[in-house]
């Protein structure tokens, strides 16, 4: 028996259609779901938070009734402390696995000719842009090699910020950039772009292996890659 998946309907992972003639796909990828948590979702300083509540809650249970010492352990009640830590355990898994559904669910692709990104956990959108609706790009790199890489688009093709949560640049809301989030390698993949874009712009056509050495330098990650 073959077998399915969720994206039995694509005519190739990530690509919702088959790929016209002379485009070829040049490199796949998807979030790192932990980095992902962490930085999209918040995890580390939601974390952070319940601890401190609990912290509070626990000094409130144990603080003297007459203002003098404090109460014996044994007298505290520490049901309401538990039950809080109990839902502050349940938010952070479901923060957790949201963010692993949605990393397991987001395949992006470098073709010759553009960038495709499936994004989606319930419903699965896929955006195409065209290097040549690409007007920059930039790197935020973080531990590990991990890191963004955010896409500046043309004002024309401005993408709705909800339509691409969590995959978008942070505090850019009126001209949304969509983004792919942690990837591994992300600098190595930003030179990937920088050569596929610099190629596109110049009517070339780069083959799998042939990113000739000068395309291939990167910009600081701190500077637009494109220009």
């Amino acid at each position: 028996m073959k077998a399915t998946h969720e994206h039995e309907w694509e005519a190739a992972p990530g690509l919702p259609s088959a790929l016209p003639a002379g485009e070829h796909v040049v490199w796949q990828g998807a979030p790192d779901w932990r980095s992902l948590a962490v930085q999209a979702f918040h995890v580390r300083k939601i974390a952070l938070y319940f601890v401190f509540m609990l912290t509070l809650q626990t000094l409130n249970l144990t603080a003297p009734d007459n203002g003098v010492g404090w109460k014996p352990l044994a007298e505290v009640e520490w049901k309401p402390l538990f039950v809080a830590a109990s839902l502050y355990a349940l938010a952070l898994g479901l923060l957790l696995g949201t963010a692993w559904l949605s990393a397991s669910s987001t395949l992006y692709t470098l073709t010759n000719k553009r960038v495709v990104m499936r994004i989606g956990i319930v419903l699965t959108l896929t955006f195409n842009l065209p290097y040549k609706r690409i007007a920059g790009a930039s790197v935020k790199a973080y531990p590990q090699g991990l890191g963004d890489l955010a896409l500046a688009l043309h004002p024309e093709d401005r993408i709705g910020w909800a339509h691409l949560w969590p995959h978008q640049r942070a505090w850019h809301i009126s001209q949304p950039q969509p983004t792919l989030r942690c990837l591994p390698a992300c600098e190595q993949v930003g030179q990937q772009l920088l050569a596929l874009w610099r190629a596109e712009r110049a009517g070339e056509n780069l083959h799998l292996g042939e990113v000739p050495a000068d395309l291939a330098k990167a910009s600081h990650p701190s500077q637009g890659m494109l220009a």
